[in-house]
């Protein structure tokens, strides 16, 4: 089922978004952790990908197996990375094969090693041509990637959403929005989009925080920011992680509550490929669901 059909039915969206993990035991942890989920009901699940060897085919191999075994919806994700036309035709036509309707196009970040992101020749520049691209050769509903505090190669919030306003216009479906941790981002952000026409749903992305060292690494790579008082508390019980987990499932919880109250459509957590906190977090809010 497409993704946008859950829309129009005018039900709250919950979807949780994994990684492809590089092991055979992080494969087969990551299917138990998928089985565990299940049981919340997800509107649907999205794969990540990475460029190029077997994490690639994992996250086809993944959006295949939850489909087929768990019979929840898939959302592959698909990047300019490493990838031509060519390339990108052979892997959109396996997607298709497999079953998957739904695609998140990305440009993707830099390989690692590099401070830029460069096409390969005869590919794609930017996630606004992989769209156009996608819309105009497969029958795929299309996501794409908006940035509340702006893309981290752009922080002219204006200019970020003229880039926002491309993707849509080259055929985006709906828009996951990159982490954030003050609500007023995204209110701020959809409002801004709705006055540039842009008028597809706009799905919130919020990751429980379960690590202060990895919440940090994040939003240094994402250029996403964390309430002063927030980080406070957590820095002053990172050494317990149980307490870790406890403040961040709370503030999670009621950052969901607030977003949907608000006039969110739904909610998609980034799970880092764990149940616990993303469980928590979604049974605080099953009276809204």
């Amino acid at each position: 089922m497409k993704i946008p059909e859950h829309f129009d039915s005018g039900k709250t969206i919950f979807s949780f978004e994994f990684f492809p993990p590089k092991t055979e035991i992080g494969f087969q942890e990551l299917l138990k952790t998928v089985g565990e989920l299940k049981t919340l009901s997800p509107t649907f699940v999205s794969v990540t990908y990475g460029a190029g060897g077997n994490t690639r085919e994992r996250t086809i191999e993944l959006v295949r197996l939850i489909k087929r075994e768990h019979g929840i919806e898939t959302m592959a994700h698909l990047t300019c990375v490493g990838s031509n036309r060519s390339e990108t035709d052979r892997i959109l036509t396996r997607l298709h094969e497999s079953g998957v309707e739904n695609i998140l196009a990305l440009r993707g970040d830099p390989p690692r090693g590099e401070r830029e992101f460069r096409p390969c020749p005869d590919g794609f520049s930017h996630a606004s041509e992989l769209t156009a691209y996608i819309r105009s050769r497969f029958g795929f509903a299309l996501g794409g990637a908006g940035y509340p505090e702006g893309h981290i190669e752009c922080r002219d919030l204006e200019k970020d959403l003229v880039h926002l306003k491309m993707k849509v216009d080259a055929g985006l479906d709906f828009i996951i929005t990159q982490l954030f941790f003050d609500n007023r981002h995204y209110f701020d952000f959809s409002s801004r989009a709705i006055r540039a026409g842009i008028s597809v749903p706009i799905i919130p992305g919020i990751m429980p925080i379960t690590n202060v060292g990895q919440v940090k690494r994040f939003i240094e790579m994402c250029g996403a920011s964390i309430p002063s008082d927030l980080l406070a508390e957590l820095e002053s019980v990172q050494d317990d992680p149980k307490e870790v987990v406890r403040v961040g499932i709370r503030f999670a919880s009621q950052q969901c509550r607030d977003l949907l109250l608000g006039g969110a459509r739904g909610i998609h957590f980034y799970t880092l490929n764990r149940s616990l906190a993303t469980r928590a977090v979604l049974e605080s809010l099953s009276d809204l669901r």
